[in-house]
């Protein structure tokens, strides 16, 4: 009885992994000029980046920094946060100023139109995700910033994973899938983070600013409310059965809930001890 049990279990982990995999198959995407663009032909340069990055946030940097004093870099963190705040608007702006994108993102969000007609806007939906994921890249340097400040606190579980996951997500999404809907996830969070590099922007610039940025825990709120916005686009997606890859979308509806949720505790922890100290 238990070889019949064992066996029947096999089976059905066996016919699973095949479905899965027969799945995954149909809905990969593959694409000569953009899979052989900057960090996209193979994993192992953002593998390589990512393990750098988490060797020195982690490991090296608190250490180095153990007996040093904070640098002083508020210069090229100015700097950073300026590129990064133009950078990041670029890539909304150049979505709505193309032509034909607003038509086709209302026509096609749930069906894509993948014909010669459209093949134009398509490249330019993948060079826009491309920048996105480049962006993401970028983004890592703001941790390297907490550590050479000594600000080692703010280098938490959240903002690691958070940076981490979005390098991996936005690569694999770009290098394997490429589809045109998450174009509108992309363009949002890239509004967020233009608005959120202009509040650190503001910051850098020292003390007297500090009264100006009482808007602080609003950009947290719109980070939280990001969220659930695209965690509503992921089920919808999956639910009205769009040509969006159903794994994808699993892993989006899967990763976004839980970023909403570490967000949502970040947020409380913050602003309500505040609170109740004040």
């Amino acid at each position: 009885m238990s070889n019949i049990t064992q066996g029947s279990l096999n089976g059905f982990i066996s016919e699973t992994q095949n479905q899965f995999f027969n799945l995954l198959n149909r809905e990969m995407k593959f694409d000569k000029e953009v899979d052989s663009w900057l960090f996209m032909s193979t994993p192992w340069p953002v593998f390589s980046i990512l393990a750098v990055y988490l060797f020195f946030v982690l490991i090296y940097g608190p250490k180095m920094m153990k007996k040093r004093e904070p640098f002083n870099i508020k210069t090229i963190m100015m700097a950073y946060n300026f590129i990064q705040t133009v950078y990041n608007c670029y890539i909304v702006s150049a979505m709505f100023i193309t032509p034909g994108v607003s038509d086709y993102l209302k026509n096609y969000v749930c069906h894509p139109d993948e014909t010669e007609n459209s093949s134009l806007l398509i490249r330019q939906f993948y060079s826009y995700s491309w920048h996105f994921f480049l962006s993401k890249v970028f983004d890592l340097l703001d941790t390297v910033f907490f550590v050479l400040r000594k600000k080692q606190s703010h280098v938490s579980f959240l903002h690691v994973y958070h940076h981490v996951n979005m390098v991996i997500t936005t690569w694999t999404y770009l290098r394997f899938f490429k589809g045109q809907q998450a174009i509108l996830c992309g363009a949002l969070n890239s509004t967020v983070h233009m608005i959120m590099y202009s509040y650190y922007f503001l910051s850098a610039l020292g003390p007297h600013m500090q009264k100006y940025l009482w808007w602080k825990k609003y950009l947290t709120r719109l980070q939280i409310f990001q969220f659930i916005i695209g965690l509503t686009f992921a089920v919808s997606l999956f639910f009205y059965d769009c040509s969006f890859p159903r794994v994808f979308a699993v892993y989006m509806i899967a990763d976004v809930t839980l970023f909403l949720y570490l967000f949502v505790l970040f947020y409380k922890k913050t602003y309500s001890e505040k609170t109740k100290s004040g």
